[in-house]
């Protein structure tokens, strides 16, 4: 049986979500579990139109569990979630595919196929939800690495590029069918801070060309700080979320917690008073 929930000695930051007229998402009453073990419980949160929003908490606090709930990967135990003020949990199978149609996904590794070349990990979506001509679909291809700054690769192999590109090949799959919402799955992780920070600006790239809604699972400050319009704290000790609002406000959140995670495991409230 799924455990109750119960109240924290500090009450989550959230934001009023009935009051946000401009919602994507929209996350109600969510509860996460494996079976008996509940994850997280009672998660309250909307991802706005055209913005950034960040899934951030230390390791093993489900973020990546969280994110694989709003693309339908995984059912939740107990709450609803919203898209496009539609019922996605519980939407009959032909519905939740047009859903589905309008999601991008970066998965953490890149997940191309590798015994393709790029431009045929690139032209799957299009080969498998669209019925445009192969000239059609070599042209929208061209165009997608084109974006990612991968012009001239399509013949390359995975193998035969570097980690960071092979990223870049996976967001030009992503953006394929031009998406309403783009997922990302700790996109920087293996990169260094210079392929990092590049990709960052390939986010708000494509956000902004697309005019796409994008949701990043990430821990990564810099990130966080650089790109994130709001976030949402997973609290790995309470099991529900601590705050949700724009990362730079809840530097000095009154949730304790939250204020160490953002500062580098420092308590700014704490060298105040010292």
């Amino acid at each position: 049986m799924i455990e109750s929930s119960t109240k924290s000695d500090i009450p989550p930051e959230s934001e009023n979500i009935a009051d946000c007229a401009d919602d994507i998402f929209r996350i109600e009453n969510l509860t996460m579990a494996y079976g008996d073990y509940v994850v997280m419980r009672d998660l309250n949160f909307s991802v706005r139109k055209g913005e950034i929003f960040f899934i951030m908490g230390g390791s093993g606090c489900g973020k990546s569990t969280l994110l694989r709930h709003m693309i339908g990967l995984l059912k939740p135990a107990k709450g609803t979630i919203y898209f496009r003020g539609k019922n996605f949990s519980d939407a009959p199978e032909t519905e939740k595919m047009e859903m589905l149609r309008q999601f991008g996904v970066l998965y953490q590794s890149g997940a191309l196929w590798s015994s393709m070349t790029l431009a045929e990990n690139v032209s799957l979506p299009l080969r498998e939800f669209t019925k445009i001509s192969a000239r059609d679909a070599a042209d929208i291809v061209d165009l997608k690495l084109s974006l990612v700054g991968l012009n001239g690769f399509g013949s390359f192999y995975p193998s035969e590029i570097s980690g960071g590109m092979c990223k870049r090949a996976g967001l030009a799959r992503a953006i394929a069918l031009d998406p309403l919402v783009l997922f990302f799955d700790e996109p920087s992780a293996g990169l260094d801070p210079v392929s990092s920070h590049r990709l960052d600006e390939l986010i708000v790239r494509m956000r902004d060309s697309l005019g796409a809604t994008v949701v990043v699972v990430s821990h990564e400050l810099a990130s966080i700080f650089a790109i994130a319009d709001r976030a949402i704290f997973l609290d790995t000790a309470a099991k529900t979320q601590s705050a949700v609002g724009a990362p730079r406000e809840l530097l000095n959140s009154d949730n304790k917690d939250v204020r160490i995670f953002l500062n580098r495991g420092v308590d700014p409230r704490m060298q105040k008073e010292g």
